[in-house]
């Protein structure tokens, strides 16, 4: 938990609260159904927590918007953005049902009234548009714009930022570690790319990095 309040301080009571339950939570749960490594579950609020959260490092989303997380898995990174944006409407999707049980139980045992799970592929979904997709180490580029294109909306929205009030557009934003060169070329798109050391200048975000590509 010290690793997440090193780098983000503004967090409300009950926010630090849902937080703080998320260790003995996936703990007991990953012993029942596996969705986090177990090498990594000791690791979790560095590997898992905080990784999701260099989303929030970058993009400030407004409140209303509706994200999906793609392949969620056990919630990552879906449910600490939702902790982090309680006025943010997340809708969690995975093909694998018995993830989604976990998350639905650590919903429930924190209080997190802003997240949704579907069982299904991001490709069946046809009647919904979001704001914003995000994944977390789920598929090639090329693969996750082909999934995430039809679900954004073409919109933007002034937020507030670091330098004052700031406009994004409506997009994908991933989760990716490793060489990305042949990826991007492959992918067809032109991500703009965030080194995460440059966020949390830890040894474990090197080689680690945000992308994210506009609607």
């Amino acid at each position: 938990m010290e690793i997440v309040t090193k780098y983000f301080s503004d967090f409300t009571p009950k926010q630090l609260q849902q937080f703080a339950a998320l260790e003995e939570l996936y703990k007991d749960w990953n012993s029942k159904i596996n969705v986090i490594s177990r090498k990594d579950i000791d690791s979790l609020y560095e590997k898992h927590v905080l990784h999701s959260l260099s989303i929030a490092a970058v993009f400030n989303f407004p409140a209303g918007a509706h994200i999906i997380d793609i392949g969620t898995g056990g919630g990552f990174p879906g449910v600490p953005l939702a902790i982090f944006f309680p006025q943010v409407q997340f809708h969690l999707v995975d093909s694998v049902g018995k993830k989604l049980k976990v998350i639905e139980e650590v919903k429930a045992a924190i209080g997190l009234k802003n997240v949704t799970t579907q069982h299904t592929r991001a490709e069946e979904i046809k009647t919904r548009k979001f704001d914003f997709v995000v994944s977390r180490a789920v598929a090639p580029l090329k693969d996750l714009w082909r999934w995430g294109k039809p679900l954004l909306k073409q919109g933007q929205y002034t937020v507030e930022g670091a330098n004052g009030k700031e406009l994004i557009r409506s997009g994908l934003i991933c989760l990716k570690g490793g060489d990305l060169a042949a990826e991007i070329s492959e992918g067809g798109t032109k991500p703009k790319i965030i080194e995460l050391t440059r966020l949390f200048p830890e040894p474990y975000f090197e080689e680690k990095y945000l992308l994210y590509v506009k609607a």
